[in-house]
């Protein structure tokens, strides 16, 4: 259990008040206590980028590397809320560049699903940490966590650093249909620049059409068709483009796939 000191300390660490710590230092009291959560007064101070707080523990030797419930340690948090003051100051103070939360995500899958350009940069250009480039437990490098949000100045950002890749996760999503899925438009544009095999399955034998059309996404629809995707490819469960697009009555979609001539009846593969 948490103790009344504890908690004050860790509460006042989230609202930014160091008068209050300075006197519970004094107190001796512990300023690595932990939560129900995991969670101590440096994850507060963190994830609410608070400056001279994360000074103050740097500066008490607060622990940098333990994790929360999840597996969350303060360097994710700054690579999550993109603030890269603070991430130098946890790199410098020994912070283990390399953790892993539970699922398997490291700084640069938190930097590059929060759109976080800076840490990036940091990581890769001045830290020259491109070991950080691996799949996380779902089998996704950063670029499809990217791709799947749809933040368009990351995957410029990424492509630039040469991280581009069409490789697949677990479930057998390219960073294309995981754009195409989520009805993101620009990143599914700068995508094609670059794609090879457009017609792509992933493990229930859809494209990324398909997932377009499935989701509602219009714009994305069009534009994979318009550069050679594969129309009447019909998925494990023998559901075509159209059938989908009936079923989640998608109705502008509906008249846009007959207007190409989809064919009207499903194939059996």
């Amino acid at each position: 259990t948490v103790l009344p000191d504890e908690r004050e300390f860790q509460y006042a660490a989230k609202m930014n008040n160091l008068d209050t710590m300075e006197k519970l230092f004094k107190k001796n009291v512990n300023i690595n206590a932990v939560d129900t959560l995991k969670r101590t007064a440096f994850h507060f101070a963190v994830a609410g980028g608070h400056v001279s707080v994360v000074d103050f523990l740097l500066h008490h030797k607060a622990r940098l590397d333990m994790a929360d419930q999840h597996g969350l340690t303060v360097i994710h948090l700054a690579a999550w809320t993109g603030n890269l003051d603070i991430m130098r100051k946890l790199v410098k103070a020994g912070a283990d560049q390399k953790a892993k939360n539970e699922e398997g995500m490291n700084v640069l899958h938190f930097a590059a699903q929060s759109n976080s350009i800076k840490i990036v940069d940091y990581f890769l250009k001045d830290l020259h940490l491109n070991d950080l480039n691996k799949p996380d437990g779902k089998g996704r490098k950063p670029f499809l966590l990217a791709s799947e949000k749809g933040h368009v100045d990351m995957i410029k950002n990424l492509i630039a650093l040469k991280l581009f890749t069409s490789e697949k996760d677990e479930e057998g999503n390219t960073a294309l249909h995981l754009a195409a899925k989520n009805g993101h438009s620009e990143v599914v544009e700068i995508l094609l620049e670059q794609w090879e095999e457009i017609n792509d399955l992933n493990q229930n034998g859809e494209t990324p059409f398909y997932l377009a059309v499935e989701g509602g996404h219009e714009k994305c629809a069009e534009l994979l068709l318009e550069a050679g995707s594969d129309i009447n490819v019909s998925t494990q469960n023998n559901s075509n483009a159209l059938q989908v697009a009936i079923q989640n009555g998608h109705l502008s979609l509906v008249t846009f796939l007959i207007n190409k001539n989809i064919d009207l009846v499903a194939k059996p593969e």
